[in-house]
């Protein structure tokens, strides 16, 4: 949807409370910012924007990685809120490669498996999907190592 139509929408009606942007478009997302009401909340929709997002005045996430690690992402989205970019580049620095890694075999897969490695839940998931392969479990496990050590 463009940043226009959002608008317009925003600007239609309180009902509309805010939107999941997650189109990896910061000129799109910094245009919302710019033009939204006074209380249309700008949330990211994808974890590796989630930082710049907030830097340009939105508001938060809804998030993949918070299921598997959450104290260190949500540590740098509180960072982040409060204007401690500081903090918060060096613990976003610390999930990039994870940010990657649980979209390598496609949504939901990689988080299943991450969760399935932290005895949460079963990598299972429905057709036409299919488990993660042993080689990326394997990736997701070394960088889960890194993250939460």
């Amino acid at each position: 949807m463009s940043a226009e139509t959002t608008l317009r929408l925003a600007n239609a009606s309180d009902r509309f409370l805010g939107v999941k942007e997650a189109s990896d478009d910061i000129y799109q997302i910094m245009k919302i910012i710019k033009g939204r009401p006074k209380n249309f909340l700008v949330l990211s929709g994808d974890d590796f924007i989630t930082l710049p997002l907030i830097g340009a005045g939105g508001d938060g996430v809804v998030s993949v990685i918070a299921n598997s690690t959450p104290r260190p992402f949500t540590d740098m989205v509180r960072a982040a809120l409060r204007n401690d970019f500081a903090t918060a580049q060096q613990l976003n620095f610390k999930l990039l490669e994870l940010y990657k890694l649980l979209f390598i075999e496609g949504n939901p897969v990689g988080i299943k498996a991450a969760l399935e490695l932290q005895g949460l839940c079963s990598r299972e998931v429905r057709l036409p999907l299919v488990p993660m392969t042993e080689q990326g479990i394997h990736l997701i496990m070394a960088e889960l190592e890194k993250v939460t050590n």
